[in-house]
């Protein structure tokens, strides 16, 4: 992945085949100043978002594409990295959209009175444990967590991942998201319950615990 200055007469990206617009050198060095110190951030995302470094890449480069055209009509400059965050979080989206992968927010059913603490105090898989739940999390591999993650709808895993690995505070999530805070505080709670509904269901793959009926 290579960002490019307008000297070197082809666009942001460094894609030869793009015919997006030169800026002048001086927009282009505000924009580098600004911007380009959060393009590791934005990578990171982006590969936490889709879990592939190819579409990671394009992702990224496709945020820094839209950010630079749209450099001008940014009016505080302190706020350019969630400012790219939000570019990142619309095209995620749009691309999901497009995909046919979108899934509706009503979905889940009894998943928000899930408790995993719960589940493992009742099924008390490792019975000589001295910490139960922080033992039982313990026994994940990162693979599984990340499958985990992945597993979940894109409207839960973005805010999860920005709390979680851009500590964004729940102002600028709801900034991000273009949702107001309670929606924000919401899909966080739905993710989670999510995510741990996924662990719960690979540690009985597993054979940890046994199937669970209320």
């Amino acid at each position: 992945m290579r960002i490019l200055s307008p000297s070197a007469g082809r666009s942001v990206t460094g894609d030869s085949n793009s015919t997006a617009p030169v800026h002048g050198g001086g927009e282009w060095r505000a924009f580098e100043r600004a911007a380009l110190p959060h393009l590791d951030s934005v990578y990171r995302l982006a590969f936490r978002l889709t879990g592939d470094a190819v579409a990671a890449e394009d992702l990224t480069q496709e945020t820094f594409l839209k950010a630079l055209k749209a450099f001008g009509s940014l009016r505080d400059a302190g706020r350019v990295r969630p400012w790219l965050f939000q570019i990142l979080s619309r095209l995620v989206t749009d691309r999901h959209r497009v995909a046919g992968r979108e899934v509706s927010l009503d979905d889940g059913g009894d998943i928000d009175r899930f408790s995993l603490y719960d589940r493992v105090a009742d099924e008390d898989p490792f019975p000589y444990a001295d910490r139960l739940h922080e033992d039982f999390l313990e026994r994940f591999h990162d693979e599984e967590v990340r499958q985990a993650l992945q597993s979940l709808p894109e409207a839960y895993r973005m805010p999860l991942v920005l709390l979680y690995t851009e500590e964004l505070s729940y102002r600028e999530l709801a900034e991000v998201l273009g949702c107001p805070v309670g929606t924000v505080m919401s899909r966080l709670h739905r993710g989670r319950k999510l995510i741990e509904h996924a662990l719960w269901n690979c540690a009985r793959r597993r054979g940890w615990v046994r199937d669970w009926k209320p």
